[in-house]
């Protein structure tokens, strides 16, 4: 990276090593991508995976209070490094909010939010309401503020739209799943539909952008696996809101199961990828089709449920595991964070 010079003449050479330093960590700041925000979702789907299984099984491993906490502090720590971007690079944060494919991302944030909401819930349901009206309103924004730009967009372009698109969809249909059981019954019934209805389009439209359009670029690629999370996240809550596993709960599961399998048989492509923090989007969905399979057995009975849902946790384990390690590795390298990404 190019050093910013900070002076017409020359100083010292402890000086000049200093204050290279501040720029490039003040560069770095400004190229923070809002997809930051998707390592938590991760982290903590894998959390409420955990909690779910344990349920399930019967099974208390003491690790809730621990996965949770660690997965609040990232969340924590990330927010402060964006909140810190926000106050001194304004301009990179407004120019993500214009970017066709960085502005859905903003969601992650109001999403994480609820998801933590979740995980709190098995452990302390007065921290889970704060954190679920939060992220509930947050959201609420988000998506109005998203829309509203695709209805008056003039610049975007077919080969923009790619499945990060969803993100604001899947957030709604996440509302109810903390919303049911904190006794918001009718607001969860409003989130549900208006996400429900926004997958059915972007659908529609990621399969043409798919099928008749250029390839998607090999830095989203991973984020093919967003498609997995309407259908199952839909199906967890809508299981909340009728507690019953009805005609409409086997059509959202099992249509985000073949989407499972279908992304499974591409591995090969996946595998010729180079690290980006994209990479993140595998883990959110594959661990929303787990809980739902697991949500699946506890409902159903059906023991190969529970076979389904308890392999899908050792792959999203093994994967969050293996993301936390290169992700680590790509800040040390100083990878991230570049012009660009």
């Amino acid at each position: 990276m190019t050093s910013i010079s900070v002076s017409s003449s020359a100083p010292a050479p402890t000086q000049t090593a200093e204050n290279t330093g501040d720029h490039q960590a003040s560069d770095r700041l400004s190229f923070m991508p809002i997809s930051f925000f998707s390592i938590v979702m991760g982290l903590t789907g894998l959390t409420i995976a955990w909690e779910k299984a344990q349920h399930v099984f019967e099974r208390d491993l003491g690790i809730n209070p621990w996965t949770v906490g660690f997965s609040s502090t990232i969340f924590v720590v990330i927010g402060l490094f964006y909140a810190a971007k926000l106050i001194f690079h304004r301009q990179a944060v407004i120019a993500e909010l214009r970017h066709p494919v960085k502005l859905n991302f903003f969601p992650t944030i109001s999403i994480s939010l609820l998801l933590l909401a979740i995980a709190f819930l098995a452990i302390n349901p007065a921290i889970s309401r704060p954190l679920w009206m939060a992220g509930t309103a947050l959201h609420l924004v988000f998506t109005l503020y998203v829309v509203s730009v695709w209805m008056h967009h003039e610049h975007f372009e077919v080969h923009h739209m790619n499945p990060a698109w969803f993100i604001p969809a899947v957030g709604n249909v996440l509302i109810p799943v903390a919303g049911v059981p904190l006794g918001y019954s009718d607001i969860s019934w409003f989130f549900f539909s208006t996400g429900m209805v926004f997958w059915g389009m972007l659908m529609t439209i990621a399969f043409y952008r798919i099928m008749f359009h250029n390839p998607i670029d090999d830095r989203l690629m991973p984020t093919l696996f967003i498609l997995i999370a309407p259908p199952a996240v839909g199906f967890i809550a809508y299981t909340r809101l009728i507690a019953d596993i009805d005609t409409i709960a086997r059509l959202l599961y099992f249509s985000g199961l073949f989407l499972t399998l279908l992304l499974f048989t591409q591995v090969r492509h996946f595998a010729k990828l180079g690290f980006f923090l994209s990479w993140w989007a595998y883990s959110f969905p594959l661990a929303a089709i787990c809980i739902a399979s697991l949500l699946f057995y506890e409902m159903s009975s059906k023991l190969a449920y529970g076979y389904l849902g308890a392999g899908l946790l050792i792959v999203v384990t093994t994967l969050v595991c293996f993301l936390i390690i290169r992700t680590i590795i790509a800040i040390g390298q100083h990878s991230i964070c570049l012009p660009g990404h």
